[in-house]
């Protein structure tokens, strides 16, 4: 059967959907083995962290031509972009949550590493770190690991965050998220972690109950920008904000965590856009789901069940064990 991995663009929302049929051959939480570890089918053998292309990808370097389609509304393209996934650890059963500091700055480094040589080609515009933690958000294998996407276009959840933050920029002459974590210095009753750089915040806004944004307090773009005493600190924010995650509810809290960072071969945004990483876990209590149902995927509306002061007050509280 012929390979479809392509665009599809949506003229109503302006916006493209990649289409990989061939992800559904995904491996699901394998009992066996795992293809992660060093002994497992991918053949990793002995490593320290590491990262590869994805072999169920949504973007490829040289992805098949798209078949045309006579029609002036329905549009194809090629899925030009890179997917790759990024394994943390070859410690099967650690987390952020569990490794040990100058692991996770290794992370970092990697993070940083992949985003510049990424941001060399010159198809590539936006370039997207991300994890799933758990079975709750579509994780499909529990061994700690993070994925990268390099896309040929910049997504709509991205330009919807440029144009917001341009529209602050252009009235107040000031970043707005420069702005939020003088504000959450201010009233503190928001703030769940922070060290001399970074700050962790369950936001004013949160559209999830447990939401939790961390905003480095100097404005920078991009993580490839980020100095050596920051990216030490980023990894002691992403420790202690997951292990506090872990102990709300006493178990392996799911999330997703996303960076948001800058275009590449764009404009310069270096001025408008911070850099940033959001946490939206699914839990709004132990054993119950905060589901993304109509309003909340239909109209992108958010009704949260958790007062933001109040989840930041008992994720606070959620001590983390000693480093």
């Amino acid at each position: 059967m012929k390979e479809i991995i392509e665009l599809r663009y949506n003229p109503i929302s302006d916006e493209w959907v990649m289409v990989s049929a061939g992800r559904q051959k995904r491996p699901n939480i394998p009992h066996d083995s795992c293809p992660l570890c060093p002994e497992g089918i991918e053949k990793l053998g002995d490593y320290d962290l590491v990262s590869f292309e994805n072999r169920y990808p949504a973007l490829k370097k040289d992805p098949p031509q798209p078949e045309n389609i006579v029609s002036n509304i329905l549009k194809k393209a090629g899925s030009k972009g890179v997917c790759e996934v990024i394994v943390y650890t070859k410690e099967h059963n650690s987390s952020l949550s569990k490794m040990p500091l100058v692991q996770i700055e290794k992370l970092i480094e990697m993070w940083a590493d992949r985003t510049k040589e990424l941001a060399g080609y010159e198809f590539i515009k936006y370039i997207y770190i991300f994890e799933n933690r758990g079975q709750e958000v579509g994780a499909t294998l529990p061994h700690p690991h993070g994925q990268l996407y390099a896309f040929p276009f910049i997504p709509k959840r991205i330009n919807t965050k440029i144009d917001g933050m341009k529209r602050y920029f252009q009235r107040e002459k000031k970043c707005p998220i420069c702005e939020i974590v003088k504000e959450e210095e201010r009233f503190r009753e928001r703030i769940v972690y922070e060290n001399k750089y970074f700050i962790g915040i369950v936001p004013f806004y949160a559209r999830f109950p447990y939401e939790v944004h961390i905003y480095p307090k100097r404005h920078v773009d991009m993580i490839i920008y980020l100095s050596n005493k920051e990216k030490k600190a980023l990894a002691d924010i992403l420790k202690i904000i997951t292990m506090k995650y872990d102990n709300l509810f006493d178990m392996e809290f799911p999330y997703m965590m996303m960076f948001f960072q800058a275009p590449v071969n764009s404009e310069d945004f270096s001025s408008l856009f911070h850099f940033h990483i959001e946490f939206d876990p699914p839990k709004r209590a132990k054993d119950k789901i905060k589901w993304m149902a109509s309003v909340e995927t239909g109209t992108w509306t958010f009704i949260n069940p958790v007062l933001p002061e109040e989840a930041a007050k008992r994720l606070r509280e959620a001590e983390p064990n000693s480093l």
